[in-house]
């Protein structure tokens, strides 16, 4: 039985029995309104109408009790409707986002604030961690969204939103001797200095650390942390050269370090937003992920609640030129 079927019954029955005239209200066709009342008296094993010829003649008794209980569960369908479209409308709730440093600290203030003055009655949580940790908070159930870089393998139960690429930047103490070169830094000028960078940039199959060893070169990682901030503050000491994400590097950080751009040194990462399948996204969710990446549409979107699999969220972003996000006033720019 289906709820087309039981749509199709109340519309003969308002429409006076008259099967062409219920088609016409339905816009569909008078043979294929016919057909679906055949198959619903024939899978319930009941004769609804009497019939004149080819006309219904009558409501049978069995048909009235149908009839009856069909308008209660048509009802029922609308409130559904309505209670789901009332709660895409919502403007009060919460939103709990897991991501990395870098995300909280230097892309996702202005969109929080841009979010705040949408919906003040949304409450925010944000948590930080590693890409292993957002994992852990993935699987509890416990976050709305992800926000993370690369590790897809981590993350293979979420949908996967491509949202923005980025390169690494290299900082300096001002005056260091990467600061004089006439031309442009290369890993082989890097791998002569003592380094400073993420802690996960050179575990297991780092594309940072691949781009070392596709020349040849070990280098020479003397510390590293999660916290952009903290890298910095080591560089400030002298520990090292310094290798952050473009997002990273800030005006104010200009007082006392130069930033050098790594273009082309390292493989371009792209950051993504990811939710699970099963995810009810209310409106306020949905402007959330548009703010983050403006490229989404609503269409967009849909597709890729739709979509099977990572590879064909992946497709549907094949000819779509993400932001490239840079540091400082430079911000974004807008096809990578």
């Amino acid at each position: 039985m289906k709820l087309q079927q039981l749509k199709y019954l109340l519309a003969i029955v308002d429409n006076g029995l008259n099967i062409t005239a219920a088609a016409e209200r339905l816009y569909t066709s008078q043979p294929g309104v016919s057909k679906q009342l055949k198959l619903l008296e024939e899978e319930l094993g009941l004769q609804l109408f009497s019939r004149k010829g080819k006309s219904l003649g009558g409501i049978t008794p069995a048909g009235e009790q149908v009839i009856e209980r069909a308008r209660v569960i048509m009802q029922e369908v609308e409130n559904i409707r309505s209670l789901a479209s009332d709660y895409y409308q919502e403007e009060e709730g919460s939103l709990s986002i897991a991501t990395t440093h870098t995300q909280a600290r230097y892309v996702l203030p202005e969109i929080i604030g841009e979010f705040r003055k949408r919906f003040p009655k949304v409450g925010l949580d944000l948590h930080q961690g590693t890409s292993e940790q957002i994992a852990d908070m993935i699987a509890s159930n416990d976050i709305d969204f992800a926000i993370a870089t690369g590790s897809s393998d981590l993350f293979s139960e979420l949908m996967l939103v491509p949202s923005y690429r980025w390169d690494r930047s290299i900082i300096v103490p001002k005056g260091h001797e990467l600061t004089k070169l006439k031309r442009k830094i290369t890993l082989q000028d890097l791998a002569k200095y003592p380094l400073v960078t993420y802690v996960f940039s050179f575990g297991g199959q780092s594309s940072l650390k691949r781009a070392f060893a596709d020349q040849e070169l070990e280098p020479d990682v003397v510390f590293t942390a999660r916290d952009a901030d903290v890298i910095k503050t080591y560089v400030r000491m002298g520990l090292g050269v310094g290798i952050v994400a473009s997002m990273a590097a800030d005006c104010a950080d200009k007082k006392d370090l130069q930033v050098l751009e790594a273009e082309g040194l390292f493989p371009r990462s792209t950051t993504w937003i990811g939710f699970r399948k099963d995810s009810i996204l209310r409106r306020y969710m949905i402007e959330f992920v548009q703010l983050f990446a403006p490229h989404v549409s609503a269409k967009k979107l849909e597709q890729v609640r739709a979509a099977r699999s990572q590879s064909e969220i992946d497709a549907l972003f094949d000819d779509v030129d993400l932001p490239l996000r840079v540091g400082c006033a430079e911000g974004i720019i807008e096809a990578a």
